[in-house]
């Protein structure tokens, strides 16, 4: 029986900080449709998430990151 590994919440592990001007860290933990990534997907645990998503949605406000993709 294997033993599963849990992952570690990449913000967490790193202590980088979470910067909505960042558009290549925040494209990371988005899809390809730019939708944020859920926890599952993502691994980030509920207080980086919830930053994380304040972040997109702040940097597609200001046309960092888009809201869609076709």
């Amino acid at each position: 029986m294997k033993e599963q590994i849990k992952k570690q919440c990449y913000f967490c592990t790193t202590n980088r900080p979470i910067d909505y001007k960042d558009a290549d860290l925040l494209k990371r933990f988005m899809s390809a449709g730019a939708k944020i990534y859920s926890r599952r997907k993502s691994f980030l645990c509920a207080y980086h998430q919830r930053e994380f998503s304040q972040a997109v949605k702040r940097a597609r406000y200001l046309a960092l990151v888009p809201y869609t993709s076709r």
